[in-house]
């Protein structure tokens, strides 16, 4: 059995404000899903395209919940694509990228999904995966670590 010292690890609540620099994301708001095993990330389209170096997946996202009117397009290198399923247990298959992300001063190279997620709170789950080795969670408290970076949007 693997040891943690619990001391090294940054405790967030069940909801932090991260950035995925990456791919240009400069705010979103994100459920700390321990329920979850992968994480995903909101997208009402995308596209794939193919490369002769790697296809890219081309997707618009709205960063912020409730906030049509801000769009983001963005481009990731296509990792894979895997059957997961919905909290409604429906079985889906996603393409997967890979990404830094950014909660306060840690970052991480993060592997995520890319679902439609507009009726949904949160635009982001962060799942187990990411969590691992790196937070703890507190599911009492909320935005421990990543400021409220609603503002970097300009509103």
């Amino acid at each position: 059995m693997l040891e943690m010292n619990n001391d090294e690890l940054t405790t967030i609540g069940w909801r932090e404000w991260l950035s995925l620099p990456g791919i240009g994301v400069p705010g979103i708001k994100a459920k700390i899903d321990t329920g979850a095993r992968t994480s995903c990330l909101h997208t009402h389209d995308y596209e794939v395209i193919k490369r002769p170096e790697g296809s890219i997946v081309r997707f618009h996202l709205h960063p912020l919940s409730r906030n049509n009117e801000i769009e983001l397009t963005c481009d990731a290198s296509l990792i894979d694509y895997k059957h997961v399923k919905d909290s409604g247990g429906h079985l889906e298959n996603r393409p997967f990228i890979k990404t830094l992300a950014k909660i306060g001063n840690i970052e991480w190279e993060l592997e995520l999904s890319l679902s439609n997620r507009e009726g949904m709170k949160f635009r982001m789950l962060l799942g187990r995966q990411a969590l691992a080795e790196r937070f703890i969670v507190n599911p009492a408290a909320s935005y421990l670590v990543g400021k409220n970076l609603r503002q970097k949007y300009g509103i």
